[in-house]
């Protein structure tokens, strides 16, 4: 019993920890969604930002990457996941997320590389992936995060890795109790050009005139490699929170077995007790009566 009032003084203590650190990110982790939104105007359907329901999860992705994938053949699956536990199964619902997109990229012509952020999903694709892990990052959150750290982290993906297709799978924060796994597409500026020269659309590039001496190549680089680190930056932040969330609603839920299995302890107790008492005094009166008798 002194046992299980310790487990609960800590679960209840986790809780708080949990609140107070999402109060912190959730509100830097909501402005930072307006990030990404006007590369989608910018460059029309390239790059798509678009959720995934826990329940339907292979049949749409099956279709979104199956529709965006004819020019692909060098995928990388940058995996955001937590460094430490207690966080229900968000870790697990990204890499399970990031199996499918792996599966579903591969083939005789094609390559799909894991690129991991985070302790947990690194341990989990280790068992069955480790030749196609390319990168593994982890201890993102041991510092604040901010902008500048993490666009040097999406510079050091960028340098290390050669890809037509950048796929960035978090989970994006929705509340305490929920939240939705994401995943964001990022092409390279071959594959968007390659589409424009194909008589796709380039969203709203095509409509401004170009200055200061750059070519289309050059600023489609630069907006690539700023569009990356804007979704990194909101798919981290995005992903603390959801960790949070999740350790909260965890925790809440561990104090509260607790705290049943407590009363039942205390009831098995004190119903042990009063029959040894119960016996106890049998015992003295039976003595009692055998004396006077």
């Amino acid at each position: 019993m002194k046992s299980v009032k310790n487990i609960q003084k800590i679960t209840k203590a986790m809780k708080m920890v949990a609140a107070s650190k999402l109060r912190a990110v959730q509100t830097r982790a909501e402005n930072s969604r307006g990030l990404w939104q006007p590369f989608t105007a910018l460059l029309g359907d390239n790059p798509n930002f678009y959720e995934l329901s826990r329940i339907a999860i292979i049949s749409r992705e099956v279709l979104l990457v199956r529709q965006r994938s004819a020019d692909v053949k060098k995928n990388v699956v940058v995996t955001v996941s937590s460094d430490k536990g207690l966080c229900g199964g968000i870790n697990s619902t990204s890499v399970k997320i990031s199996r499918v997109l792996h599966k579903l990229n591969s083939g005789p012509d094609k390559e799909t590389k894991y690129v991991i952020l985070g302790e947990k999903a690194k341990a989990q694709l280790v068992r069955d992936s480790k030749k196609d892990i390319e990168l593994s990052l982890t201890e993102l959150q041991k510092n604040p995060l901010n902008y500048t750290q993490v666009s040097v982290l999406a510079d050091d993906i960028l340098k290390n890795v050669e890809y037509d297709a950048l796929r960035v799978v978090f989970n994006k924060f929705h509340s305490v109790v929920s939240f939705l796994p994401t995943v964001s597409t990022i092409l390279s500026p071959e594959v968007i050009e390659r589409e424009a020269e194909s008589g796709g659309k380039l969203g709203e590039l095509d409509s401004y005139e170009i200055e200061g001496g750059e070519t289309k190549s050059e600023i489609l680089q630069n907006l690539a490699e700023f569009q990356f680190s804007c979704v990194m930056y909101n798919a981290v932040l995005e992903n603390a929170c959801s960790e949070q969330g999740a350790r909260m609603s965890a925790m809440d839920s561990s104090s509260r077995n607790a705290g049943d299995m407590l009363d039942r302890l205390t009831l098995t107790y004190n119903r042990t007790r009063q029959a040894s008492i119960t016996t106890e005094l049998i015992e003295i009166i039976s003595g009692a009566s055998a004396l006077e008798g």
